[in-house]
C-alpha cells in the first residue's frame, strides 16, 4: 500500500516526503481504533448486562400481571390515567392544528359554497333606548278655587283647547261684571266729555282727565275678564289624559301643588290636576356611542333623513318605523355617548312613554360591497380567512379583513366578486384540498306530497 502511495505521488520530493507521513498518522490512528474495539465491545456488554438486571425485577412482574392487578391498579390511579390520556389527545390536537398536514391526500370533502356578488350594505346601528312623549302638560290651576264640574275623565282622548275643569266663578263673574260696567260708564263720560269741549264747555284738561278713567276702568275690565278665564280650564294639547286628581268640590291653589280632600279627617297632595300626554306621534330617546358618530353623521348630511325601526318588549314582530328628529350638539362625558331623539307615528296609540325599546338605526350604505356569509370566515393563528374554491376544485386559504359585520352578514376586503367561498365544511380543509359541492335536498317535495290527504271511502 505504501509502495503504490509513493508510486502515484508527484515528482517533487517535497511533496512526497510529506504525503509520505500524513499517511502514516493515518494508519497509526486507525491501528489504535481497532485495538480499542474489543474493549469497547466488552464496555457495551456490561453495560447492557447492567440494564438487564436492573429490569429483571421489573419484567418478573408485568409477567406476573393478572387481570385483577391491573383492575385495582386502573382504579387506584384512573385519575392520573385520564390526566395523562386527555393530555395526549389536546397535545395531538394541538399539533395538527398549528402544523396542519398540507401533503395529506384522500377523497374530495363535501362541502357547501356560495359565489361572492357585490351588494348595497345598509349600515346599522344598534341601541337601547326609551320611549318619551313628544309633548306632556301637568295641568294646573291659576288661581285659587274650587272645582265646580269635571268635563274628563281618565285616560280620554282629548282635542286641543278643549274643556278640561270647570271652577267656580261666581266671584270672578260678578267682579268682571262690576268692572265692565264701569268701563263702559267711563267711556260715555269720555264721549261726552267730547262733545262738550266741541262745544266750549269744559276745557281740554277735562277731556283728558276722562280719557285717562276711561282707559283704566278698561284695563280693569279686561284683567278682570282673564281673571274670569282662569275658572275654565283647558287642555293645551290635543293627547290622552291620565288619572284625574281631583274631584267636584275639591280646592285649587295657583301653586305647584293641588290638595284633594279624601276624607272628611285627611288629604292628599298631587302634583297636578290632570296630566295631557301627547301619544301620537310619540318618541324614542336612544344614546350612540362615541365610536359610531362620525358614521352618525355622515349619514345626517345627506339629503334624505335618517331610518329608525323600533321594537318594544318581547313583541320583535311589531316594528315601528320613524325618522331621526334631532341629534344632540355635545357628547356626554359620563357614558361616551351622544343622545338622539327618533319620531315615530303611532296610530293605534299601542306604545307608551316610559317603555324600553330596541333601535336600529340605518346610519349609512355601503354601496357595491364585498358580503359574504359570517360563517365563510375562519379564524387562524395568521389571522382571518376564507376559503376560495379554484377551477380544479380544489380550495386556497386567503387572508381577508373584516370591514364591517351584522346579523351573520360581513363585507369584507381581499376578494374579488364572481370568487367561490365555502361555507359549510370547512373545519377540515388544507390548502390544497379537493372538494365537491354537497348535494341540495329538497325536502318540502316529499311533505308536500304526503301532506295530500287521500279522501275516506263514504260510509254507507
Amino acid at each position: 500500500m505504501h509502495s503504490k502511495l509513493v508510486k502515484n505521488a508527484p515528482l517533487n520530493p517535497y511533496r512526497t516526503k510529506k504525503n509520505s507521513e500524513t499517511v502514516s498518522k493515518i494508519e497509526s490512528a486507525l491501528d489504535k481504533a481497532v485495538a480499542k474495539l474489543p474493549l469497547l465491545k466488552n464496555t457495551i456488554k456490561a453495560r447492557l448486562c447492567t440494564l438487564w438486571q436492573k429490569a429483571s425485577p421489573y419484567l418478573g412482574k408485568v409477567k406476573k400481571l393478572d387481570y385483577a392487578t391491573a383492575k385495582e391498579f386502573t382504579l387506584k390511579y384512573k385519575w392520573r390515567i385520564l390526566a395523562i390520556l386527555l393530555v395526549l389527545y389536546a397535545g395531538s390536537k394541538a399539533f395538527d392544528y398549528f402544523f396542519p398536514a398540507t401533503g395529506k391526500t384522500g377523497g374530495p370533502q363535501t362541502i357547501t359554497s356560495v359565489v361572492v356578488e357585490k351588494k348595497d350594505i345598509p349600515l346599522i346601528i344598534e341601541a337601547t333606548g326609551t320611549i318619551i312623549s313628544s309633548s306632556i302638560v301637568d295641568i294646573r290651576p291659576m288661581t285659587t278655587n274650587t272645582v265646580k264640574t269635571i268635563h274628563v275623565k281618565d285616560g280620554q282622548e282629548v282635542k286641543e283647547g278643549e274643556l278640561l275643569f270647570t271652577l267656580d266663578d261666581r266671584n270672578d263673574r260678578a267682579n268682571y261684571e262690576k268692572l265692565k260696567a264701569l268701563a263702559d260708564d267711563a267711556q260715555k263720560q269720555y264721549l261726552r266729555a267730547k262733545e262738550l269741549v266741541a262745544k266750549n264747555f269744559i276745557s281740554k284738561a277735562g277731556l283728558e282727565t276722562s280719557l285717562a278713567n276711561a282707559k283704566s276702568a278698561q284695563a280693569a275690565a279686561r284683567s278682570a275678564e282673564v281673571q274670569l278665564s282662569f275658572d275654565s280650564i283647558r287642555s293645551p294639547i290635543a293627547g290622552r289624559a291620565g288619572i284625574v286628581n281631583v274631584f267636584p268640590g275639591s280646592l285649587v291653589q295657583a301653586s305647584n301643588i293641588v290638595t284633594t280632600a279624601t276624607s272628611s279627617t285627611a288629604t292628599s297632595s298631587v302634583g297636578s290636576m290632570v296630566t295631557i300626554t301627547q301619544l301620537n306621534p310619540i318618541n324614542v330617546q336612544f344614546v350612540v356611542p362615541e365610536k359610531d358618530i362620525p358614521l352618525l353623521m355622515e349619514g345626517k348630511q345627506a339629503d334624505a333623513p335618517l331610518k329608525v325601526k323600533v321594537s318594544v318588549g318581547n313583541d320583535a314582530k311589531s316594528v315601528y318605523e320613524g325618522e331621526v328628529l334631532v341629534i344632540d350638539n355635545q357628547v356626554d362625558p359620563s357614558i361616551a355617548a351622544v343622545r338622539v331623539r327618533a319620531q315615530i307615528p303611532n296610530e293605534k296609540m299601542t306604545l307608551l312613554p316610559g317603555q324600553f325599546a330596541r333601535v336600529s338605526l340605518n346610519a349609512n350604505t355601503l354601496k357595491d360591497a364585498i358580503a359574504v356569509p359570517s360563517e365563510a370566515i375562519v379564524i387562524s393563528p395568521k389571522g382571518r380567512l376564507v376559503y376560495v374554491v379554484n377551477k380544479d376544485d380544489k380550495v386556497q386559504p386567503k387572508p381577508i379583513k373584516v370591514v364591517y359585520e351584522y346579523k351573520g352578514t360581513s363585507v369584507i376586503s381581499g376578494i374579488e366578486a364572481g370568487d367561490r367561498i365555502v361555507v359549510e365544511g370547512k373545519q377540515n380543509l388544507r390548502p390544497g384540498s379537493k372538494i365537491r359541492e354537497a348535494k341540495k335536498s329538497t325536502p318540502a317535495a316529499a311533505p308536500a306530497k304526503a301532506a295530500t290527504p287521500t279522501p275516506a271511502p263514504e260510509t254507507k
